[in-house]
């Protein structure tokens, strides 16, 4: 009877250990893949506005799902505004200037800042900006692993001129930021294309 049992054992730990060999033996024979880097979906709101009228005497749409911020830095002007985009760690920083015959300097300006990007971009695209309500300026997209991947300005060429740059509070990498970048540059066209002067 012990005998009985102690070949059964035996039968049962030789299958054991022709398994558990087998399956260590193949696992070993294939080549290990990495798996690809993963993003995390982001599901975005719906599109929807509502306009912002500033005391600085110009008005525009911007999405529900953004709230609208005065700067309070110390150099900050009066007519400084953000526009937050709190549930995606995104800015929309919004700078007013009035006019004084210096449109020139702020247009270089904006060419000076954007070109900081160069460094890090793979490329600028240029785009005019006309609207029917007199309002013009260039919207620069910035391709690439750079700070700000969208940035405009507008004016009247007589009372005033904005400028804006969309900048995102986490550590920049053009493919997981793609689809926020595009998403956010169809709020920063809409509140363009309803802007006006007052």
């Amino acid at each position: 009877m012990y005998m009985l049992i102690m070949k059964r054992y035996c039968i049962i730990l030789i299958s054991v250990f022709f398994i558990v060999g087998s399956l260590l033996l193949n696992s070993c024979s294939q080549t290990p893949v990495p798996k690809p880097r993963g993003y995390f979906r982001i599901d975005f709101p719906q599109k929807e506005y509502r306009t912002f009228t500033s005391e600085c005497n110009y008005s525009f749409q911007y999405p529900v799902y953004a709230e609208v911020k005065k700067v309070n830095l110390a150099n900050a002007e009066p007519c400084w505004y953000d526009l937050e985009f709190t549930g995606y760690k995104a800015t929309l920083h919004l700078t007013y200037k009035p006019l004084k015959d210096n449109l020139s300097s702020y247009v270089e300006d904006i060419r000076r800042i954007v070109n900081k990007h160069i460094i890090k971009a793979d490329d600028i695209i240029e785009t005019p900006i006309y609207n029917k309500k007199g309002v013009y300026g260039l919207l620069y997209d910035i391709k690439g692993n750079t700070a700000s991947a969208v940035n405009f300005y507008i004016t009247d060429s007589v009372t005033g001129f904005l400028s804006g740059s969309l900048y995102f509070n986490v550590r920049t990498n053009k493919d997981s930021l793609a689809p926020a970048i595009q998403f956010f540059r169809q709020d920063i066209v809409h509140l363009i294309n309803t802007f006006s002067w007052e």
